[in-house]
């Protein structure tokens, strides 16, 4: 099976190119396998670029513990990058079917016509609490926003979102490892978030400049998560700590964000970088 190693941002995955091969047999085992990184080729899961009946590609996704996810947004941004630069699309407008919807993508080239950077239009913010979902109350529309939570011991504001996928925002004073590697896992299977979660610990620089690390569902701390950064850029207007347009600095990089007033969409620009191609004996 030929497979392509591909990061947006440090957020790696190993892809698979089913528009010229098959679709291989036991998705959630290969993901287990292919994403192990002393006995595999080692990334935060298993993507697939499929043949889609509504967009230019379809994205499935599964994480390195082998459960299926509905979107990555940085992994959209290297299949993006990946149908353009192989040639399976002409144009750098595209538009990728995900779990959460297909969403329209920009391609932006450097000067050796290959993809650098890619614009997401990541659509609009779920924020109704049992749609996220999460069991925790929120205000009289639903929305769980700063609500004071209490996770082994400690009491914590977080703010619940969906961008597709569900995602808990904690902002702290220092994101540590104590709150990320300790209590991220903690929290991701707490009752109170039915499919598991997303967790979020934020610091604020200023006012459009944060830094994000994640303890991600289903791949432990990865090194940048799109919808989380999403998630981000909502929660931190919702909670009056940042401007609608932020930079947000991730353990592998920086992504842009905008939550649009007008469309009430966000926008997210990041890099994909393709690393290299192989074989797997599957």
């Amino acid at each position: 099976m030929n497979i392509t190693k591909m990061h947006g941002a440090g957020n790696d995955y190993v892809y698979v190119d089913c528009f010229a091969q098959d679709v291989p047999s036991d998705l959630p085992e290969l993901a287990r396998q292919i994403s192990h990184r002393h006995f595999g080729v080692g990334g935060d899961g298993l993507v697939l670029i499929r043949p889609s009946d509504v967009a230019d590609a379809r994205m499935q996704m599964f994480n390195a513990d082998g459960s299926e996810s509905e979107m990555c947004g940085n992994a959209i941004r290297c299949v993006a990058k990946y149908i353009y630069d192989h040639g399976i699309e002409a144009s750098k407008s595209l538009k990728i079917e995900t779990g959460a919807g297909v969403l329209d993508l920009e391609c932006e080239t450097g000067d050796d016509g290959l993809v650098s950077q890619v614009r997401v239009d990541m659509g609009a913010p779920e924020l109704v609490g049992p749609k996220v979902p999460t069991t925790i109350t929120g205000n009289e529309e639903g929305h769980v926003i700063d609500v004071p939570v209490e996770f082994e011991g400690q009491t914590f504001k977080v703010t619940c979102v969906s961008m597709g996928n569900p995602h808990c925002v904690i902002f702290v004073p220092e994101a540590t490892d104590e709150l990320v590697l300790g209590l991220g896992p903690k929290i991701e299977v707490d009752p109170r978030f039915p499919n598991r979660i997303n967790v979020e610990f934020v610091e604020v620089i200023s006012r459009s400049e944060v830094r994000q690390r994640t303890w991600e569902r289903g791949s432990g701390e990865t090194w940048a998560c799109g919808t989380g950064a999403s998630a981000v850029c909502v929660a931190g207007v919702l909670s009056g700590r940042t401007e609608r347009t932020i930079v947000n600095h991730l353990l592998g990089g920086d992504l842009t964000l905008t939550w649009d007033e007008a469309s009430g969409h966000v926008v997210k620009t990041g890099p994909a970088t393709e690393v290299f191609s192989g074989q797997w004996n599957w």
